[in-house]
């Protein structure tokens, strides 16, 4: 049995609060886990307690970016997945191109993770609203 379209309009909704609720939760154990050790407490286990609750919460996360995209009607589906391949391409022939710059010391500064993560995301945004562009 088939959900009717305000059936289906609400669901997406819900798992939409649902990824940004652990999108948001795990962005604070991230920023927790890295600024916690430099001004709130110096100690190695409170640490990795921070390191682990920052994986399970991304996990969390994981799981409800996968039952988001199970929502969705099969175009949306497929601009997404389109999205997270192209993501994914730049993100590992991207980010292995930098750090071998960094290694061989083509560039002079450190290869940063946060660079990566900013172009992957910028390339997701982009590769979203070009999917979009091209369906409609």
């Amino acid at each position: 049995m088939s959900k009717s379209p305000d059936q289906f309009a609400k669901q997406q909704q819900v798992n939409t609060v649902r990824l940004g609720f652990w999108t948001f939760a795990w962005l604070i154990s991230q920023a927790t886990a890295v600024f916690g050790p430099t001004f709130l407490w110096q100690s190695q286990l409170i640490t990795g307690i921070a390191i682990l609750i920052n994986l399970i919460l991304g996990g969390a996360m994981i799981f409800a970016n996968i039952r988001h995209i199970k929502g969705m009607d099969e175009l949306q589906q497929k601009i997404h997945m389109d999205a997270m391949g192209i993501t994914l391409g730049v993100g590992v022939i991207g980010g292995l191109a930098y750090s071998t710059m960094d290694t061989t010391n083509f560039i002079s500064s450190d290869a940063e993770i946060s660079y990566l993560v900013i172009v992957m995301a910028l390339t997701y945004l982009v590769s979203i609203i070009v999917g979009q562009a091209r369906y409609k």
